[in-house]
């Protein structure tokens, strides 16, 4: 609950008239500061007036989005059709009795916006929404990214900005683009506050450590912007000692006046259970649970969940919902990004937390950033400060082969070691692996756009081989290199890889053939287990064809997966015309407008695989019941590393393995004639018997003893030797094997 407090509104939709400037002129025309507009004393006489909303949809008096504007807005330059106008601006006032400024702790409010804002009270810049494009040279600037419908988000500022008198609310609103379909701007609320608000604090998520066994993150947001510290009280379950530690105070981004904070849990127990709080001053979080992993245990279940993004306020809670149930004692979830629709939405991260709520304060939640993360944040300031991960990301040491491009004085190398180094520090919390019980999760980003993959300084470059043109290629190589400096030395049994764009596309019109030719060679070459994707809006699942095998329903290689839990829908391509197809690739199983989520169950010797149908529309392809497995597969691997992937009702290959001698043939020439010798070796414990039968004569080897060789020669008469072959037939008493052993072509001269 929020603390009692007064609240004066003195902006609202129902009430206030602001003046606006919609032509696409400058309202700083003449004035050496391009802020001057908005101060107090500027004389916006001759604008128009009108109240809010305000608004175009192409130009005209429409909807944008869910919202209805009732005041339009000049949407094209001159009026005509094609150039949005890049900049408008609005200015309103209120007034505050003498003596009465000082009595306000802080200022609140709502925005509505599309593409972008920026606020100013009294000739200060209190407030910025999606406005880092702007570059201060022009008033009239093109700024924000495409979100598509417009953004909500509140904001919190001190009040020293208030004065005794006229007070002064000027806004500039801007479309992203030239091509721009839609505008609008609309301030629901603006409230002067006497007494600060407390929140309660929010946002309490749990994120794995490099070692799980012994360590754990934990991260939340305050409920108030005036928190500048803050700590995690933790203890057994079974004890009573707390040990409390200090969190790392993390900026307020998105406009939210919330801080963030994080800490790291150290020294714990493996396979022990845990409680905690987080708390900043008197203001606690309620105290949760949780369990560290245990090397010693093999059994458990994790949930995979593909693009929440859209109906996160409706579908993402009710599908989070029937996975705890149906998974009550998963130690943790993986998420293919696409978490929210908007990365500088607040809103919609408050509702995808409020759907995890105590899925993240108990268990562990393994993220993947996408590309809707980016969208309004393109350096992913609210990802980084929502979740904690582990620093193991690629770095120069990890580039392999990719490393030597830095290396010199010429100014290609210089352009390389600044983007190595720039992606060393992003990839931090984005690129990471964690190894739990056996199973090594990896998390890769997808997500490539100059935006974010360019330093600010990169060195000039003018040659041929300047790696900047390319960066967005190389940036997916650099996640490559590491992948496969990891995997060379991966200790866990099992390896899954979780991340956004699939490298096999399922939906209609897309494709990522960057991915897929950088990322599919490391999959097949370690032979993953898991490729966990999303961002298509369908359901599809299926294998490399170079891991098909003489058994009907069987592969053994990765199994590839595109999933969709959110309330957002795509069409599939061509059942037979598609990515996979195109690309040595089969689908097992697909299907499109319903959500899903997965759960499975890992042991020692399997992951089980079970894809359960969440919610479904009417044009739905399967005729399942929601709770009903929708797909379903089983992944064997023993000791020795023989994998098989069945379907459902398929049991796993039985292959009586070959007991051990090892076999050759060797040819020579003694005068003009040849000699073969068939040489032998038994690695067995026990005694074999072979047989060999060849085109020159057969010869019989009796019980060649455990850890002996002998050799069985056979004449091949006059020079030349044709290249062929010899049977040996072995046995060792119990079990008989055929191999074929081939030699190569000999002349003797």
């Amino acid at each position: 609950m929020k603390n009692q407090s007064h609240n004066t509104v003195v902006i609202s939709t129902d009430s206030t008239q602001w003046n606006y400037l919609d032509d696409g002129t400058d309202p700083a025309s003449g004035n050496a500061d391009l802020d001057s507009w908005a101060a107090t004393d500027f004389d916006d006489s001759t604008w128009k007036t009108a109240q809010g909303s305000f608004g175009a949809k192409n130009g005209s008096l429409g909807a944008v989005g869910p919202y209805n504007p009732q005041t339009l807005l000049n949407h094209y330059l001159g009026g005509q059709t094609g150039t949005a106008t890049p900049a408008y601006f609005f200015r309103t006032q209120f007034d505050l009795p003498e003596g009465s400024a000082d009595d306000f702790l802080n200022i609140t409010g709502d925005v509505v916006y599309d593409d972008a804002l920026t606020m100013w009270i009294n000739g200060t810049k209190v407030a910025g929404f999606l406005d880092d494009r702007l570059t201060g040279k022009s008033t009239q600037e093109y700024a924000g990214s495409s979100n598509g419908n417009p953004v909500s988000s509140s904001f919190e500022i001190p009040a020293d900005v208030l004065v005794d008198g006229v007070n002064t609310v000027a806004i500039s609103l801007h479309n992203d683009r030239a091509s721009s379909s839609d505008i609008y701007l609309d301030v629901p609320e603006l409230s002067l506050n006497t007494t600060e608000n407390i929140d309660p604090i929010s946002r309490v998520i749990l994120t794995p450590t490099e070692t799980p066994e012994t360590s754990q993150y934990v991260s939340w947001m305050a409920g108030s912007s005036a928190a500048d510290a803050g700590n995690v009280e933790f203890r057994k379950v079974d004890g009573s000692e707390i040990t409390t530690v200090a969190a790392e105070f993390v900026e307020p981004v998105n406009g939210n006046p919330l801080p963030h904070f994080s800490a790291e849990l150290t020294n714990l127990l493996p396979g022990t259970d845990y409680t905690y709080r987080v708390s900043n001053g008197s203001n606690s979080s309620e105290w949760n649970t949780f369990t560290t992993a245990d090397s010693a245990i093999t059994d458990f279940q994790y949930i995979y969940y593909g693009d929440a993004q859209i109906g996160l306020d409706t579908t993402w809670p009710k599908v989070v919902s029937q996975a705890e149930r149906t998974a009550p004692n998963a130690v943790g979830s993986v998420h293919a990004g696409d978490l929210i629709n908007t990365g500088s939405n607040e809103s919609e991260w408050n509702n995808w937390f409020k759907g995890m709520e105590q899925s993240a304060a108990t268990s562990n939640v393994m993220a993947a950033p996408g590309n809707h993360e980016y969208s309004g944040d393109n350096k992913l300031s609210a990802w980084k400060a929502n979740f904690e991960y582990p620093r193991n990301n690629p770095s120069v040491e990890t580039a392999g082969d990719l490393a030597k491009l830095t290396i010199g004085d010429s100014e290609a190398a210089a352009q390389y070691r600044a983007l190595f180094d720039h992606w060393t520090t992003f990839a931090e919390e984005t690129v990471y692996y964690t190894d739990y019980q056996g199973v090594r999760f990896i998390t890769i980003n997808a997500t490539r756009d100059k935006g974010f993959l360019t330093p600010d300084n990169l060195p000039a470059c003018s040659t041929d081989d300047c790696p900047e043109s390319k960066s967005s290629t190389l940036w997916v190589q650099f996640q490559a290199a590491w992948m496969d400096h990891i995997l060379e030395d991966s200790t866990s049994k099992w390896n899954v890889v979780t991340f956004h764009q699939p490298v096999y596309s399922a939906s209609s019109g897309r494709n990522e053939p960057v991915l897929r030719d950088e990322w599919v060679p490391i999959f097949q070459k370690h032979n993953i287990d898991l490729v966990q994707m999303g961002h298509d809006h369908v359901y599809s699942r299926g294998y490399n064809n170079e891991n098909r095998t003489d058994f009907e329903g069987v592969t053994d290689g990765p199994v590839y997966v595109v999933s969709n839990s959110g309330a957002k829908h795509y069409d599939l391509a061509d059942e037979n015309d598609n990515v996979w197809t195109q690309n040595n690739a089969t689908q097992v199983k697909r299907g499109e407008d319903f959500t899903t989520y997965q759960v499975i169950d890992v042991t020692e010797d399997s992951l089980t695989y079970n894809s359960y149908l969440a919610e479904k529309t009417a044009s739905s392809t399967t005729d399942l019941a929601i709770g009903d497995v929708w797909d379903t597969f089983t992944v064997t691997k023993n000791d020795e590393g023989t994998k098989w992937v069945t379907e459902a009702g398929v049991d796993v290959p039985v292959i009586e393995e070959d007991f051990d001698i090892k076999l050759s043939v060797t040819a020579r020439c003694i005068g003009k004639n040849t000699m073969l010798n068939v040489n032998a070796k038994n690695n067995e414990d026990s005694p074999v018997t072979l047989h060999i039968t060849s085109d020159f004569g057969n010869k019989k080897m009796n019980n060649l003893g455990s850890g002996k060789s002998a050799s069985a020669p056979l004449n091949a008469g006059k020079a030349p030797l044709n290249a062929g072959s010899v049977t040996v037939d072995a046995s060792n008493g119990s079990d008989d094997i055929t191999k074929e052993i081939s030699y190569e072509a000999l002349s003797c001269k």
